[in-house]
């Protein structure tokens, strides 16, 4: 297993405008993907990826300690989390023919991978 300490972030919808224009949610995602690039994430097919989601300061001591390890079952979806990372790794991700992706609760956010049986 391979844990990379990366916040999650998910795919934003962009348009052209997002070349000159500086919106938090373009800029976070192209931080999120020199740090996948920075610290050389390998995604191969038949692997499983968890993501791990910061939970929020607001909660308090015992809700975080419920929670932590458990499913995270709001936005940001799955899926989006899944391209974010997928395209910060590959330019065609084509090859990647099956995946296992979950998301949970953590304390701190992070990436792990787990090799499958195809790797």
């Amino acid at each position: 297993m391979a844990y990379y300490p990366i916040t999650p972030v998910p795919a934003p919808r962009m348009t052209q405008a997002d070349r000159w224009k500086n919106r938090d949610c373009v800029l976070r995602y192209r931080a999120f993907r020199d740090e996948v690039r920075l610290r050389k994430v390998v995604l191969r097919a038949g692997d499983s990826v968890t993501f791990h989601l910061p939970m929020p300061d607001s909660w308090c001591a015992k809700k975080k300690a419920t929670m932590n390890g458990g499913p995270h079952l709001q936005k940001p979806d799955v899926d989006n989390l899944f391209k974010a990372l997928a395209d910060s790794i590959h330019e065609d991700d084509a090859h990647i023919h099956s995946i296992s992706i979950k998301k949970i609760w953590n304390y701190s956010g992070g990436i792990s991978v787990n090799r499958g049986a195809a790797s």
